[in-house]
């Protein structure tokens, strides 16, 4: 896989939608993050990490906010999310839904990987953070880039 692959494969559209239709049955907030800059010497957690609070993820209201980062120049990726939902759903959730990923990333479907990774995170956040009749889109749906 090239780089530009994921890139300019990936397609916005339905990622969003994915994540509209993730987020109709929670109070949870998914993001989607496409760093064009390779990792360098950095941990890709820890790029996550600093994009998430970067974001305003951690600024939520129930702290269950779930990103999607990746890194294609560096074919790495990662999974994170906030303390309210970490607790909920454990390390093993998380490295169920980047086991799902990596097969999928490795086959070039891109996009399905990762609508398949929201709908699976939206799942979860709708489980323990259902939605209540309050509740407010806290963060933009679209995919980010830099």
């Amino acid at each position: 896989m090239k780089p530009g692959d994921f890139l300019y494969r990936l397609d916005d559209a339905r990622v969003v939608a994915a994540i509209e239709a993730a987020e109709q049955g929670t109070s949870g907030e998914i993001r989607v993050f496409v760093s064009g800059r390779r990792l360098g010497g950095d941990d890709v957690v820890a790029r996550a990490a600093d994009r998430f609070n970067r974001l305003g993820m951690a600024k939520t209201d129930e702290r269950n906010g779930v990103l999607l980062y990746f890194v294609p120049r560096d074919r790495r990726f990662a999974v994170i999310g906030d303390r309210g939902i970490h607790e909920k759903c454990g390390a093993d959730f998380w490295e169920e839904i980047a086991a799902g990923l990596r097969e999928r990333l490795a086959r070039e479907e891109f996009t399905e990987a990762v609508v398949e990774a929201i709908t699976r995170a939206g799942e979860a956040l709708a489980k323990h953070f259902p939605r209540r009749g309050d509740d407010r889109d806290e963060l933009p749906n679209a995919v980010g880039r830099e």
